[in-house]
């Protein structure tokens, strides 16, 4: 590669990287009434923890007999969804009675995706169906996505370091879309805290249930209008900000909120970390290029004069 191929290449990954990012923020997802939901009904959930399970036997994840996870020491902390599992159930206390709250934890497949607005190379892109789905194949590893995302769901392999991946909840989308099914944790759930459906007839469902029952929940279906929408939704019989949900993040879709400062995060990496990467790369492929050069007639002459006893 000669030095006008290389800058060009340069030049071209640089720009891309500046108008990738100003049409991920313009590439904002319209809510659909045909986009499928899950309602989470957190007043009928018994934390027996199978919904952890079966999403990571679908998703061979690293599991265990489903007997180890009725071990409810787990509920001493507070987890988050890590780069082997993509759910996780915590409990928490309702400062009402007292009484044990579960909630289930995963993407929530907003409407509006941050992560996806954040990612300069599209390896985001959210389905007709609903779910947001990740692409590894052309991941850069910058990691904008887990800055932006609200929910601090997106997860990096560490752990492998020659073919790391951000991994999230699929939203089972190989099964509701070629195989006509529910999530594999919606399936396995025995006391119907799952509900999935069209998002529109879901919260529908919610707010009846809400009206049947304004003594058993909290009068917000979570989720509904929350960053622009999401595709989980919840309700609940406590405040969803001491249920682990937050509270604090408005309508507006975090495209909206954030677009400015990561518009300007990616101007610095083009004109600052881009050129340094470019020149290390252009370096190296210097190096080698005289390394694979068989010596000329003039550098022969060199050698051999300069290995001449004087």
């Amino acid at each position: 590669m000669n030095r006008r191929e290389f800058l060009k290449r340069a030049a071209c990954i640089s720009g891309t990287a500046l108008v990738g990012g100003q049409e991920g923020f313009a590439a904002e997802a319209q809510p659909d009434a045909e986009r499928y939901g899950v309602l989470v009904d957190t007043t009928f959930c018994i934390g027996c923890r199978r919904c952890e399970w079966a999403c990571n036997e679908w998703n061979k994840n690293p599991n265990r007999p489903l007997k180890d996870f009725e071990d409810k020491g787990v509920f001493q902390t507070i987890r988050r969804t890590h780069a082997a599992t993509f759910t996780v159930v915590n409990r928490f206390k309702n400062p009402a009675d007292g009484t044990p709250i579960y909630v289930k934890k995963q993407c929530m497949h907003c409407e509006s995706p941050g992560c996806l607005s954040a990612c300069f190379v599209d390896a985001f892109k959210k389905t007709e169906k609903g779910a947001v789905l990740y692409n590894p194949d052309v991941c850069v590893g910058c990691r904008y996505c887990m800055v932006a995302c609200p929910f601090d769901i997106p997860a990096y392999e560490y752990d492998k370091p020659l073919t790391p991946r951000v991994t999230k909840c699929t939203f089972c989308f190989d099964r509701i879309s070629r195989e006509d099914k529910v999530p594999a944790c919606v399936e396995i759930c025995p006391t119907e805290t799952l509900r999935f459906g069209k998002r529109e007839e879901l919260i529908n469902l919610a707010h009846e249930r809400i009206r049947n029952n304004p003594r058993r929940y909290v009068d917000h279906v979570y989720g509904e209008h929350e960053v622009g929408g999401t595709s989980w939704l919840y309700l609940s019989s406590a405040p969803f900000e001491q249920i682990g949900l937050r509270t604090d993040l408005g309508k507006k879709p975090i495209p909206d909120t954030s677009k400015g400062f990561l518009f300007m995060t990616k101007v610095f990496e083009v004109i600052a970390v881009w050129p340094l990467v470019f020149a290390a790369f252009y370096a190296l492929s210097k190096m080698k290029e005289r390394k694979d050069t068989p010596a000329t007639s003039s550098d022969k002459k060199k050698n051999d004069k300069h290995g001449k006893p004087t």
